[in-house]
Parts: C-alpha cells; structure tokens; sequence
C-alpha cells in the first residue's frame, strides 16, 4: 500500500525539474515534493519524524535531516532519480548511529516520565508503564528520544530505561512475565511484606518471572534487580492476555477502580493521569493498547454518535468533548472520557470522577455536555492505530 501511495505521489508531481533548472528553482520545487511526501507519510508529528530540508551546490541537491520512515525518503529519491536530478544523499534514517546496538529499551520504573524535550523542566508528554518495550532513536546526553507500541515520540531520561540489543530484547520478550493489577502497591526484597521494598508499582507493570513457589512471584526487574510480588495481586502474562477482553463489565470495573486519582496532564499511571491517558490505561487493562491523545483516540474505533442520541451509546464507548469547526478555525478535540450507561460518562478532569448528561441529575456537567462531539466504539473495534496487548513486544522488532 505504502508502495502505490508514493508511486501515485510521484507521478502526480509537477513535472518541472530538470537538471538545468537554477539554483533557486531547484530549491522551491524539491521544498515542494518535500512538502508533499511529509503530507502523505506524517499527518501526525507526534508518532513519526520527517525533518527534511534541502540546499543547492551548483547542480547538486543535498538533502538533509532524518526521519523514522525509510519509506518516504524512499518516495524522494525516487522522485529525483525519476527526473534525473543530481542529488547527494544526507538523509538519516533513525535510529541514530549514536544509539549503537542498543535500539531496544524497557521500562525500568513504575511509571517513566517522558518529555517533549530532553530536560526534566519540559512538559510531560505521556508516561510508560513498567516493562514497557520502546525503540531508542536517538541520544542527546543523557537523554534518549524514544517511541511507544503505539508510536508516540518523547524523550526520557536514560535512568528510567534499560537499553538493550535485539539478542537481549528477544530473550525478554520471549520470557515468562507477570502483569501487576492492582491501582498501586510494591514489590519487596524478600517474600514478605514486611521485608524492604523495591520499588512500587502501578496497575500494567510487567516484570520477568523468575520463580512462582508460594504466595509469591520472585520477579526479575529489566535492570536485572530482583523483589517479590505477592500473587493475589498479579497474574501470569500470558494468562491474564488469554482471558482479558474488553466488555461492558471489565472496562466499568476498571475504570472505577481509579476513581480519584488526581489529574496529572500527561499522566497515563495510576498515580495520576490526564483525560486521554486514563481512558488509555482502561483499555490497556483490558487487552487493548489505543492511540495516546483524544485527538488520535478519535480517529480511531467506530463512529456511533454526532448529535447527542445519549440512547446509541453502550458502555465503553468513548465520548469526545471540543470545539466544532468554523469558517475560521478547525475543529478540535480536547477532552474525552467513557460512557457508563445510565446517561453517565467517567473521565479525568481535576480528577477521575463520574458526570452526567442528564440535566436533572445532581452531577450534571453543563461545561462538557455543551462541547460534546461525538462518540466512537472500540469494542470489537480494531480501526485505527489499536493493537492488542499480546503484540506489544513483536510490534517493536522491525526497528532497523
């Protein structure tokens, strides 16, 4: 598919160059083509790079930069080799040289903070989970631009993740694992509660299983630490990704069990979470890993509302709140949470909290049901950037 989208770009794109064209002319028409493959490739800067710029030395194109797609560099060689343009070649294609071998990382703490830039004073971008697998990109310091299963781009601090080679990697993909599922708890140096802890833990923490005698899993941290996990409050990996599904009773279940937690923007923990990132972890509990923003959660899943039919909607679905276009300005997706039934809806906002839609009930929300968009359903619904679970570990192995 990938292949025919740049074939048709490439025919449809102005014909004009030609080797004895001037500088200037060069210049605006490979900016052109440049524009145009950035436009088909990466609608979406958050999940994908494509930092390309060009200069002409006398009959030369450079082209510069680095992107993560290997396809649309492709589209603009093929492009000039098509018109016989003399170019010279700088284009990266991440991951950086800088990272080496070891392109591979896990999570190394119960929730990582990621950034949207390489210092802690940035803002918080999103946040990953214990044992969450991310490719390594590229370094700056002691800081490493990393994407997630669901591709989203942020920096975090080489002290929340263990980098590993794809050998490395492999061998802990294909190991016994345990999920964490309670809200928040720790594991600890011996197996004994009282024993001293570890490290703490949120709900979809996963760690190595090394042992199961007991009332307790002895754990494997991705630095290679070792605690003690009492097991009424985990499960087997595999296990837990057999029998999950996301229905109407899990996806209720689970979402109140964060009822209170506070509102941190960027959050996608337990310990706190925005509006996007607690519907995330809702459906990550519960087998599904979906786009990290509202604005990228609402180009995926299945339409079911536009116009405020409360009775279309079934529990799960995930209601979006905003701003509707105009002749002056785009539409724009802000807030979102989920439908519970019963004219309810749960979401993040100052914290985890349950309004309605119904004007005569005592936590009607005026303010959201106002700017309410639409609704989609992801319940056996796999449109859009939304892969399971148990995909989480191979979906990273084609890096290079």
């Amino acid at each position: 598919m990938q292949l025919f989208r740049y074939s048709l770009l490439i025919i449809l794109l102005p014909l004009v160059l030609f080797t004895g064209c001037n500088n200037s002319k060069h210049s605006d028409t490979v900016n052109t083509l440049i524009s145009n493959v950035k436009f088909e490739f990466v609608p979406d800067s958050r999940v994908a790079i494509f930092d390309i710029s060009v200069q002409v030395n006398s009959n030369t194109v450079v082209l510069k930069g680095e992107t993560t797609l290997p396809e649309a560099k492709q589209a603009i060689l093929d492009s000039l080799r098509n018109r016989e343009i003399i170019f010279a070649d700088s284009i990266d294609v991440l991951p950086d040289v800088s990272v080496g071998e070891n392109y591979f990382a896990l999570v190394n703490n119960s929730a990582a903070n990621l950034r949207s830039e390489p210092k802690h004073s940035a803002q918080l971008a999103t946040q990953a989970i214990m044992g969450m697998p991310l490719k390594v990109l590229k370094k700056q310091g002691g800081w490493y631009l990393v994407q997630t299963p669901e591709d989203y781009l942020s920096w975090v601090d080489g002290g929340g993740i263990e980098r590993m080679d794809e050998e490395s990697y492999s061998d802990w993909a294909a190991s016994e694992k345990i999920i964490y599922l309670e809200t928040y708890g720790f594991s600890y140096s011996n197996a004994n509660r009282n024993s001293e802890k570890v490290s703490d833990l949120v709900a979809g923490s996963i760690l190595k299983l090394k042992s199961g005698n007991g009332s307790y899993y002895n754990v494997e941290y991705p630095d290679g630490r070792s605690g003690f996990i009492h097991k009424s409050e985990a499960r087997l990996l595999n296990d837990w990704e057999s029998s999950i599904s996301a229905t109407h009773e899990s996806l209720i279940e689970t979402a109140k069990t964060m009822i209170g937690a506070p509102y941190l923007w960027g959050g996608t923990s337990t310990k706190g979470m925005d509006c996007s990132g607690f519907t995330k972890t809702i459906y990550f509990m519960n087998g599904q890993i979906i786009p990290r923003d509202a604005s990228q959660q609402v180009k995926a899943g299945k339409l079911i509302d536009s116009n405020k039919d409360w009775d279309k909607l079934e529990v799960g679905d995930l209601l979006f709140f905003g701003r509707e276009a105009t002749d002056s300005r785009s539409r724009a997706v802000t807030h979102v949470g989920m439908w519970i039934g019963d004219y309810k809806f749960i979401h993040s906002a100052s914290n985890v909290h349950i309004s309605s839609v119904d004007p005569d009930s005592d936590i009607y929300d005026s303010f959201n049901t106002g700017r309410y968009l639409e609704a989609r359903r992801y319940i056996d619904n796999w449109d859009g950037n939304i892969i399971p679970t148990n995909k989480m570990y191979t979906a990273l192995v084609d890096v290079r």
